[in-house]
Parts: structure tokens; sequence; C-alpha cells
């Protein structure tokens, strides 16, 4: 969500001759509503109704009864101003009290919306807000809440009875053997290949923004259009964001060195622009390119049309954001070629990185010794470092295998997914809060768009799968209680208490804060791109990586990152929400072996080995022929 740039000056009109001229020689190379009312008076009940009956005085109608009649009503008058007056201060004392009554009422109703706006929507004058957001979520502690006590009973009694068997999971492997046919290949030279031309028609600079893998994709992408707009690319730049508050820039994360040498046969990439253009101001000249100018997945006719005629024109062109401004189909072979080259080989993070990320497996494994092609690509020179492996050990001497789980349950995947968790009406209000000062634009469209329940969402496959869930589904699938479970992310929403029905059935939970010490993790303290760097290597190089959410970012790069490295010998387990939904449903009732069989009939499917589908990611579906080779 990042920003779509200021205002700017109009663009200069692009001569005809100029664009024409340049086309000849240019040759194509191919997630609010909470339904909390507000609050308010909630006293029930009828009102208080004085009913005064005026009261006639007649007389009959004959002539004596003028003077009785006359006397009788003085009487009576007079009768009533007695009552009054003996009555008066009780009278009185009633409307006093009355009033205090509706003063108390109106005073607190005052109270309780202040604390709610409090609570909810307010203090953007704070940033403390967002800046202790996800802590403050994952660090509230509050009672465990079970959506499924009865299938957790079954679970935990199963595990105890596996514990002791010699048989393990069967999703420690691949299940099927042509997954390991696919090798990688796209730095492999061919004929066909691009090249880089000798018309060079300006510079592109491109401000990626979003987290690690968002970034990550950006510059995969700013590689490609360099390459098929004839363009050098100067090294990408990351803004800052205050979601990630992450100042590292290209350098801090990647090998400037290695990626430059990498790509050099394809494209041209350096530090900086040239002198003469450093003073430019893009934006003044109508060069900077937001996401309200490029179309999302645009194909190279809108590059050709929307930026080729700046670039011809002003020799310089500036991505603001870029993560997925770039279609994957159609696409010529040779540029997916060239997105994967750039992800699987030229993207590799700097020593200390690498350092510490080996480090951090080798503590969850208890060997130095590289056993895949994972290792050797991720940890670099780092396959046996010299620092020692003791510290904060989680084993004896004995291996271990470990299955990394990428938990996306942070309160703003929470919050925006506008399901429910079982927390009532205090989880309620407490998200909807969150939605209103985070998600402003969710708010506003959720107005005028037909509400869905949050049962209907969780029907649809829609919810983000809490701990419990995911505890179940491991459980299903045959993983013992034993099992090393490294955790990826942090600030899971409602903290220690929301885990506690996971670890009640997998204790030997692990994250780099437990596994590193204090001071092996200081480097990195404030620098939230560079600890997911170190997740990214936890849960790529880990025996069985498992997702819970598969539009997650960092879920779909690490999954083709074994994809592609694996060797056929690096499962991913992908739960199908809705399926899991529907099976849920009926935790009254199923039987625990008819729950197992249906839970691992759902992630076989997701196993099946298929190419990459029309429109798909290539960096999470590289199995294809324009980035990996299939031997016969």
């Amino acid at each position: 969500m990042g920003k779509q740039g200021s205002p700017r000056s109009p663009r200069p009109e692009v001569q005809k001759d100029d664009f024409s001229s340049g086309m000849k020689e240019y040759k194509l190379r191919f997630s609010e509503t909470g339904n909390d009312p507000p609050l308010g008076r909630r006293i029930s009940g009828g009102d208080y109704y004085w009913n005064w009956k005026p009261v006639s005085f007649h007389g009959p109608k004959n002539d004596i009864s003028g003077k009785y009649g006359t006397y009788k009503g003085n009487y009576n008058v007079g009768r009533r101003h007695i009552w009054l007056r003996k009555h008066l201060k009780s009278i009185a004392l009633m409307f006093v009290f009355m009033g205090f009554l509706f003063l108390l009422d109106s005073l607190m109703v005052s109270v309780f919306d202040s604390v709610n706006l409090q609570s909810g929507s307010s203090p953007r004058k704070s940033s403390g807000i967002k800046e202790e957001n996800r802590d403050a979520y994952a660090e509230r502690e509050k009672s465990p809440v079970h959506m499924y006590d009865r299938l957790l009973d079954l679970a935990s009694s199963v595990l105890v009875e596996k514990e002791f068997k010699q048989e393990s999971s069967n999703f420690w492997e691949e299940p099927y053997q042509q997954a390991s046919a696919w090798k990688p290949c796209a730095d492999r030279k061919v004929p066909t290949s691009l090249g880089r031309h000798e018309q060079n028609n300006g510079y592109i600079l491109v401000s990626a923004n979003g987290g690690l893998n968002q970034q990550r994709v950006a510059i995969c992408n700013a590689v490609a259009v360099a390459s098929f707009l004839n363009a050098t690319l100067v090294l990408p730049r990351f803004l800052y964001s205050n979601v990630w508050k992450d100042p590292s820039q290209f350098g801090d994360i990647y090998q400037e060195k290695h990626f430059i040498k990498v790509m050099k046969d394809e494209v041209d990439i350096v530090k900086e622009l040239p002198p003469d253009l450093k003073t430019v101001d893009i934006e003044a000249i109508g060069s900077l390119i937001t996401d309200a100018d490029l179309v999302k997945e645009a194909k190279p006719i809108d590059l050709i049309r929307t930026v080729l005629p700046l670039l011809l024109h002003n020799r310089v062109v500036r991505f603001l954001g870029f993560g997925n401004r770039l279609g994957f189909d159609p696409l010529p072979f040779e540029l997916q070629k060239l997105r994967c080259k750039c992800n699987f080989h030229a993207l590799k993070f700097v020593p200390k990185i690498q350092q510490v990320g080996s480090l951090l497996v080798r503590r969850i494994r208890k060997y130095d010794a590289a056993r895949s092609m994972l290792d050797i690509q991720l940890f670099g020179n780092f396959l046996s470092s010299g620092i020692p492996s003791n510290g904060n050990d989680i084993t004896g001497s004995v291996p271990s295998k470990y299955l990394a789980l990428h938990l996306r349950f942070e309160v703003d995947m929470v919050a925006y997914s506008l399901c429910e968790f079982g927390g009532g009406e205090t989880e309620r209000r407490e998200l909807q809060a969150y939605r209103e000062l985070h998600f402003p634009l969710l708010i506003e469209r959720l107005k005028n768009s037909k509400p869905v329940s949050p049962t209907e969402m969780r029907k649809l496959g829609r919810c983000p799968l809490t701990p419990e869930e995911a505890a179940l589904v491991l459980a299903a699938l045959g993983f013992k209680r034993g099992t090393y479970i490294y955790l990826a992310g942090s600030h899971i929403y409602g903290g220690k208490s929301k885990m506690e029905s996971f670890t009640s059935l997998y204790p030997n939970l692990v994250t780099k804060e437990t596994l590193l010490t204090p001071s092996e993790l200081a480097p990195f303290r404030n620098f939230s791109s560079q600890l997911a760097a170190l997740d990214f290597i936890a849960c790529a190089t880990s025996d069985v990586f498992a997702m819970t959410d598969s539009g997650s970012q960092l879920s779909s790069l690490v999954s083709g990152f074994r994809t592609y490295y694996g060797g056929g010998h690096a499962p991913t387990l992908r739960p199908n929400k809705k399926r899991l939904a529907a099976i849920l449903s009926e935790n009254s009732t199923i039987e625990w072996n008819s729950f197992e069989d249906r839970v691992k009939k759902m992630i076989e499917e997701g196993q099946r080995v298929r190419l990459r589908g029309f429109g798909r990611s290539i960096y999470r579906q590289p199995r294809c022929p324009d980035c990996m080779c299939k031997s016969s």
C-alpha cells in the first residue's frame, strides 16, 4: 500500500519525431465493519407519565345550584391548595432526584464514549500506537480461547499414543517422484538469450516499497523492464515505511557486486545516475511513474505506451513502488527467464545475514555440513562456520529434522480479514478499533457494500488460520508431539494465550529470538527486513515448510525457492482454507480418523506436481520451461 506520489507538474509533450525515431531504432526484446453498536443509553422500560385529569365542577341546572355550587367549587380548590402545600417538599425532592438520575446517566455515557474513542479510532497524535502496535497486541495477556475443544482433546490423546511408536509422518518427504525431474537452469546461456542491445534509451530508477519480499519482487520486475526497454538500471532503493520502520537499503540486505555481475550479460546495472542527471528534478519533468500511471499487472504494450516515450524524451524515469506493476502473462520467454535468474541466482544475502542464518539453522539441526542445494545457496561461505553452535542449542548431539511454520496471524492480518476468532465482544471491539485507525479506506468501502458475516467469510476460506487450527492440521498429518517447529515472524495476535492451544500439542516451538543470544540478534534489531531475511533462510532450508496463507509473499517466495532448489526433496504444506473450514465445521461430531483422512487428502492435493499456470507468479511457481529444465 505505497503512496502514490504527490501532485506534480504536467508531463511535457513528447515530440513526434523524437518518439518515432526512437521507435525505429528501438527493438522489442522479448481487506470492515464491526457490528458493535455505539455506546449509548440502554435503559429500557416505559417513561413516567404524569396524567393530570382535569376535574369539572358542574352544579345542577336549577336555581338552587348557584349558591351551593360556588361554595363547593371554592371548597375543593382550597382543599387542593392545602394538599399541594403539604406535599410541596416531597414533589420538589422527587424532581431533584430525577434530575440527578438523568445527569448521572449522561455522565456515564460520556465516560464510556471517551474510553471507546481512546481505545479505538483515535489518537493519531501519538505515533506510539503505531509503534507499539504488533508488540502490544502480541504481549497483551488474555484468557486462552479454544474454538475446537473436542478436536484438541482427541489430537492430544492421539499424539501421546504416537510419541512412542517408530513410524513417522509421510509428509517429511515429497509424495510425487515427478518433482525431482525439474532442475534449476535459469542461469544457463541459450542462443535466444537477450544480451545487451547497443542502443541505450536511458536510466531506470526504482523505489521499492513494502517489506523484504515485496521489495524482492520489485527488484526482479525492474530488471525485466530495464532489459525490455533497453535501459540501464540504477541499483534499486527501498522506501522507508511507517509500518516496517526499516531504513535498510539494497546493500544492507543483498550483495551488490554479485547482483551486478550475475546480470551483466543481460542488463547494465550501475550504482547511481551519471552527473548530468543527478540534479534533475524527476517529478518536475514528468518522469515519475506511480501506481496511478501504470496499470496493475502491466503488459509489454503498456510499458511501450506509458514509459518508453518519457524515457526517450527525458533519458530517465523513476518507478515509485512497482511491486506488482508487471504482469506474468503474456510476457516473452526471455523476460520470464530473466526474472528467474534475478530471483534465484542474482539476489544473495550479505555475509552478515548468511552467517547468522546458518547459525540459526545449525542450532536446530545440530550439524555443520550442508545437505542440500538450498543450504549451499543460502548459507554461502558459512556452510561450516567457525562460530560455535552452542549457546541456545535446543537438542543434544543427535541431528534433528525440523518443520518451519509461517503462521500469518498478526493483528493487521486478523483485523483486515473481518473474521471472528472466538474472542467475543472484546475481540470485536478491539479489531474494529484497529481497522478504524489503520484501514480507513477499508472502512469507507464497507459502508457502500453489502456486509458479509464472519461465519460466511470462514466458509469461503477467507479467514487466517488460527494457531489452534494450524496445530490440528499438523496433528492430523502425523507429526509427532516432539517435532521441532520453527515459527517464522512474530507478534502473533493474542500472544501466548492465543498460542496456548498450539504449544499444548507441540511444545518444541522455537523462534529466532529463542535460538539466538541477545548479542547475536543485536545487529538486526530495528531492521525488520533483515530479521525477515533470517526467517526466509530458516524456512527455505527446513525439512518441511508449512504455510497458513498461500497469498503471503514470504510463503510464496519460500515455496518457490524450495521448488527451484529442492530437487524434489523439499515438501511444502499448503492448506486449502475453504476445505479446511468445511472439515472443522463438523468439530462436534467428526471422528479423529475421518478428520485425519480428509486433512491428508487436502494437503496431498496441494502437493501435486503442476506446471505454472497462466498468469501465475513465476517466483512462486518456477516449474516451467521459462525457468527450469525437465530431465527425461
